[in-house]
């Protein structure tokens, strides 16, 4: 087993994960917050957190975060053991370059077949409504929402449909404008993963600036915040006003 020395604070997550620039210091301020929590090192133990923790960094490229996952479940930390799930890891972890995991699967696990995790589904430009669900239940918290306010808006925006495009040009699970994904940095509009995380962040962003007003937030994700400021309030179109009420009636159906 690899560790190191860990130093990084558990409140800076949010703030981390909001910043897609900082995406290097991330997945290892991520990485190491997980193996905090799966060894209880200066918090409790906690391997749901450590799992979840854990899976952010290996679906943003870090391949001692997949090792990590494979080590979880190759000793059952917080689930049962699962060789089959711990080289499927493995094998992810290998190909970016982790020693410690092909070693693994040169010399130890040579005879099980991989099988992919479900609770962590790597990233692909097709994704399954059911990935793209766990990708949001999983960063969801990062960014301090509702995973089922992010499920109502993605099903009003884009029915879930990652190539999904408006006439407007917005673009992907959370239509997002090419703007505001430059905004809030997205690298790729195209790429769902990093379309969720760029429509999470701008969600984040309104809900701070409305003081937590849902509804004053969902009108001016849909509609602009310049549009919302002109009408003090929900804009009298009838587009918002329905969007407004669809999202909310599908996350209360959800609670």
């Amino acid at each position: 087993m690899h560790q190191r020395s860990f130093s990084a604070l558990f409140w800076l997550l949010p703030a981390l994960l909001l910043s897609v620039d900082a995406l290097a210091l991330e997945t290892v301020t991520l990485r190491e917050e997980a193996v905090r929590y799966q060894y209880g090192e200066g918090v409790e133990r906690d391997y749901a957190r450590a799992y979840q923790l854990y899976c952010i960094a290996a679906l943003q490229g870090d391949g001692e975060a997949a090792y990590h996952l494979g080590w979880m479940h190759l000793n059952g930390h917080g689930m049962a053991a699962d060789d089959a799930l711990a080289v499927g890891w493995f094998k992810v972890a290998g190909e970016r370059g982790d020693p410690y995991s092909q070693r693994l699967l040169d010399e130890v696990l040579t005879r099980v077949e991989p099988r992919k995790d479900s609770g962590c589904p790597l990233r692909n430009r097709q994704p399954d409504r059911a990935t793209i669900e766990t990708w949001v239940r999983v960063l969801a918290a990062g960014y301090e929402l509702d995973a089922n306010l992010l499920l109502a808006v993605i099903e009003v925006e884009s029915r879930f449909n990652p190539q999904a495009r408006s006439p407007k040009n917005a673009r992907g699970l959370m239509q997002l404008l090419p703007a505001t994904a430059r905004r809030f940095e997205v690298k790729d509009i195209r790429d769902p993963f990093e379309n969720l995380k760029g429509g999470m962040a701008y969600l984040r962003w309104l809900l701070d600036h409305y003081e937590g007003n849902l509804n004053l937030s969902l009108a001016a994700y849909n509609a602009g915040e310049h549009i919302v400021k002109r009408y003090g309030g929900i804009p009298p179109y009838r587009e918002t006003r329905h969007y407004v009420k669809n999202v909310n009636r599908i996350y209360n159906q959800a609670k």
